[in-house]
C-alpha cells in the first residue's frame, strides 16, 4: 500500500513545486522608471506659498502600471516595467520639484505637507500613455495631456483653468526608449505648467 502512495506523493510535491516556481515568477519585482523636473532660468524670487494637489485621473491612470494603448479602445500595460510611484503621486512630485526650482514662490507643498498656501494647483490627467503605430509604417508615441487648474486658497475661487499636451515619437517599443519619450514629452507639459502658473498667480 504504501509502494503505492509513493508516485501519487511525488506527483503532489512536484505539483506544489510547479505552482511556487510559477507564483515566484509572477510576483517578480518590475523594474521601476521615474521622470525629469524641470528648472526655469532667471525667475525672481516671489513670496507667495503654493500647494500641488494630487492629480485626478481615470482608473487606467491611477497605478504605477506604465500604460500603453494599442488603440484608441484598448489599455495594456508595458511588462515588466512600473513607475517609481503611482501616476499621479509622481506627476505632483514632479510638479512640485519643478514649481520650487522656478524660483517664482517662496514654498511649493503638497496637500498633506501642513503649508497654508496662497494657491492650489489642481490637476487632472487626461493622457499619460504610449500609443503603437497605426499602420506598419507609423511610429510609436508618447502622449502627455494634463488639465491645469489654479484657485486661489482664502476663497476658493478659481483663478485659470487650461489644457496641456505634448506628443513624443519614440524610435521603438523598448521599455527604455518609451520611458525617455515620456521623458520629453512630460518635461514639455511641465514648461508649459510652470510659465503658465507663475503668469496667473504670483
Amino acid at each position: 500500500m504504501i509502494l503505492r502512495l509513493l508516485p501519487a506523493l511525488a506527483f503532489v510535491v512536484m505539483s506544489g513545486c510547479s505552482a511556487i516556481s510559477a507564483l515566484s515568477g509572477a510576483s517578480r519585482p518590475l523594474d521601476a522608471y521615474t521622470l525629469s523636473p524641470v528648472s526655469t532660468e532667471g525667475t525672481r524670487s516671489g513670496g507667495r506659498h503654493m500647494v500641488v494637489h494630487a492629480s485626478t485621473s481615470s482608473g487606467e491612470y491611477s497605478s504605477d502600471r506604465i500604460v500603453v494603448k494599442p488603440n484608441r479602445l484598448q489599455t495594456e500595460y508595458l511588462p515588466g516595467a512600473r513607475w517609481i510611484d503611482e501616476t499621479p503621486v509622481m506627476i505632483q512630485s514632479l510638479l512640485v520639484d519643478s514649481l520650487q526650482k522656478s524660483g517664482g514662490y517662496r514654498l511649493v507643498g503638497r496637500t498633506d505637507g501642513g503649508l497654508i498656501p496662497d494657491y492650489g494647483l489642481l490637476t487632472d490627467i487626461a493622457a499619460f500613455q504610449a500609443e503603437a503605430p497605426s499602420d506598419t509604417m507609423g511610429a510609436w508615441q508618447v502622449r502627455v495631456g494634463l488639465t491645469g487648474t489654479l484657485v486661489r486658497d482664502s476663497d476658493g475661487s478659481i483663478i485659470a483653468s487650461r489644457r496641456f499636451e505634448q506628443t513624443a515619437v519614440a524610435a521603438n517599443d523598448q521599455t527604455m526608449t518609451l520611458v525617455n519619450a515620456f521623458d520629453t514629452a512630460m518635461q514639455q507639459v511641465q514648461q508649459q505648467m510652470v510659465a503658465w502658473t507663475l503668469s496667473h498667480a504670483r
